[in-house]
């Protein structure tokens, strides 16, 4: 009784531990997406209650399969409710509660629902990009080469097509200190992406500084600075738009990235690149030189 008492309590201690692991990863990815991305937002709201539910069943599995264990152990538990003074005992719910928590659980059904149907939504569109990816980038003798999706993707793909050694955090560092040594050239493009206004000065400084304190998304200002910090043209490719070439000025052979919308849960994805096969025509990845 004592051994199954002890393991009940340390699978209680795991779960609480699992939960609040999980709430911090859960702040951790709201804070990585902006309040101003809807679409990301949304996105990430869902991937939320699906870990939420996931972990919830997980612990309740457990649990069962721990009572499976040890019947004993809940007939024990059984007797001493039983003596207990039924005056102690919680007060039934109320008509109206019942009705409150009938309609929370309808509405919860309803909610999962939807995410399923977005779900399965969002694996048709990146089928269909990652397939008009393949074939864009098979013309170029090119493959993608998967980068992870931890909000430093696209420095992680500029990183990888670099000969020289250079750290994420390097890179980080010398994006934002280029923009913000060069505010007016940046300025004009930064703006509220839901509304077009523009932001600030001191906004865009703000801006900068997330660039080295958190692992927020890089877009086409950070493109752009990292083109004039290496000299060289960034080509972007895309699967339903020509390709975008950053830093078109400089004449070094392009480092090539894949830009995604739909491959991952949290929103838009860059990807590297690598030879479709040894040896092809053309089968040395982009490099800086």
């Amino acid at each position: 009784m004592e051994d199954s008492q002890s393991e009940h309590q340390r699978m209680i201690r795991r779960h609480n531990r699992e939960k609040k692991e999980l709430q911090a990863r859960i702040q951790s990815m709201k804070n990585s997406v902006p309040r101003s991305d809807k679409k990301r937002r949304k996105q990430m709201l869902l991937d939320v209650a699906r870990l939420e539910a996931e972990m919830e069943q997980k612990h309740q599995q457990e649990l069962e399969k721990f009572q499976e264990s040890f019947p004993g152990n809940l007939d024990s538990v059984t007797e001493d409710l039983a003596k207990m003074d039924l005056e102690n005992q919680p007060p039934r719910p109320s008509r109206a509660q019942r009705r409150r928590e009938r309609r929370a659980a309808l509405a919860r059904e309803r909610q999962e629902r939807i995410a399923e149907a977005e779900m399965e939504h969002l694996a048709s569109f990146r089928k269909d990009e990652e397939e008009k990816l393949r074939a864009i980038l098979g013309a170029k003798n090119l493959e993608m080469k998967d980068i992870p999706a931890d909000g430093h993707c696209m420095y992680r793909a500029i990183q990888d097509q670099l000969v020289f050694s250079v750290t994420v955090e390097s890179l980080r560092r010398r994006t934002a200190e280029y923009m913000q040594k060069h505010v007016d050239d940046f300025l004009p493009f930064f703006s509220d992406p839901e509304t077009g206004d523009s932001y600030s000065r001191d906004d865009f400084l703000s801006y900068c500084d997330d660039i080295v304190r958190s692992a927020s998304w890089g877009g086409q200002l950070e493109l752009r600075a990292l083109s004039h910090i290496l000299q060289t043209p960034i080509e972007v490719i895309q699967a339903n738009s020509p390709a975008v070439v950053i830093g078109e000025e400089y004449t070094k052979r392009p480092l090539i990235l894949v830009y995604m919308r739909y491959a991952c849960s949290l929103g838009e994805h860059y990807n590297s690149v690598k030879p479709l096969e040894a040896g092809a025509v053309g089968g040395a990845p982009p490099r800086l030189f």
